[in-house]
């Protein structure tokens, strides 16, 4: 079992810059893709951005150029998001998949707005 936490979210004007953290409850030696969704209300949640224990990287084609995910170490991964726009207003969600299942974290805020 392993725990998600995200932070990292809040209020910002647009055209500004955020970075959001997932910090897992424990080291993941597995084969495993992490990624980072969003949901916003009245839409379906969507990938934002996703990487493998590899280190291959995946982008919505919205966010690419804007949105840089990282990892670092065994326990934790970022996204960076610069240039926001409102439409990126949403609860930003980490994900696990790894060894056939999937682990959500609580969700994080970011609300892109003058």
């Amino acid at each position: 079992q392993v725990q998600l936490v995200e932070s990292g979210g809040g209020l910002v004007q647009p055209g500004g810059s955020l970075r959001l953290s997932c910090a897992a409850s424990r080291s993941i030696f597995n084969s495993y893709v992490m990624g980072w969704y969003r949901q916003a209300p009245g839409n379906q949640r969507e990938l934002v951005a996703s990487i493998t224990n590899g280190g291959n990287t995946n982008y919505a084609d919205s966010v690419k150029g804007r949105f840089t995910i990282s990892r670092e170490n065994l326990r934790k991964m970022y996204l960076q998001m610069i240039s926001l726009k409102p439409e990126d207003t949403a609860v930003y969600y980490c994900n696990l998949q790894m060894a056939g299942r999937s682990y959500w974290g609580q969700g994080t805020q970011v609300t892109v707005s003058s």
